[in-house]
């Protein structure tokens, strides 16, 4: 079963349908525990996983990071042909007998996409929201810029992007993310910088079914099968 969030409303389902694994790209143990109880919902789903005899695995930035991972993909949501790379490169500590050290120029953390062509705000907007199949994404605006202004690089980071964007070594023209802090987005756009904003797991979700899934199936072949949550989606709604 692949899933975002590991939910009660997600446990349940994945005890319906008498899952063994579940691949929930955010690890449900974040913070550390001290005890295991059932008064508490995190530490609920754990002892229930736990008796049901299911396996966890958690990729979370690990699948952010890698080569055709998340970032990878929002970015081909925008322009496949563009040139893109790491805003971090992974950086490999080499041992015997090679132990220098080195970064990868496919691997790291978030992604700047510089587009093959110049494209309108408004339709980077419009791909983004296609390729996420959300109706709706937040949008600041510097001042000055219109729907129409050209758009020629956009830094790009999957769930919460304000810490990862301040590693950018050089001006870009958009900033795409789930979410940011509200004085992260003022300081963006008086740097003359769009911010795009989906909702943090709207970032991510999309490549479970789009991506993952099919991936696991080519390797796995029919004798496993591979789920996707049905239960498990965004946690906030737009009334």
């Amino acid at each position: 079963m692949l899933t975002i969030d590991l939910t009660p409303e997600v446990v349940e389902e994945c005890l319906r349908k008498n899952v063994e694994v579940i691949l929930a790209y955010h690890p449900p143990i974040f913070a550390s525990f001290k005890r295991l109880t059932l008064a508490n919902t995190k530490q609920r789903i754990v002892l229930q996983v736990v008796q049901a005899g299911m396996s966890v695995y958690s990729p979370h930035t690990a699948l952010d990071a890698a080569a055709g991972g998340v970032n990878d993909w929002l970015a081909s949501l925008i322009d496949a042909a563009g040139a893109c790379r790491p805003i971090q490169p992974t950086s490999v500590d080499g041992t015997p007998p090679s132990p220098r050290s080195a970064a990868t120029t496919t691997t790291g953390i978030g992604r700047v996409l510089q587009l093959a062509a110049p494209k309108p705000l408004e339709e980077v907007v419009a791909d983004v929201k296609r390729g996420l199949r959300i109706p709706t994404a937040r949008v600041a605006l510097p001042d000055g810029w219109a729907r129409d202004h050209a758009v020629r690089s956009v830094a790009i980071c999957a769930g919460s992007g304000s810490s990862v964007f301040q590693m950018l070594k050089a001006p870009v023209d958009v900033l795409l993310s789930g979410e940011m802090g509200h004085h992260d987005v003022l300081a963006a756009t008086a740097a003359g910088q769009a911010v795009i904003l989906c909702e943090h797991t709207n970032t991510e979700r999309g490549y479970l079914a789009q991506v993952l899934a099919p991936r696991l199936r080519a390797l796995l072949g029919d004798d496993v099968n591979i789920l996707v949550a049905e239960e498990d989606h965004d946690p906030l709604l737009v009334w």
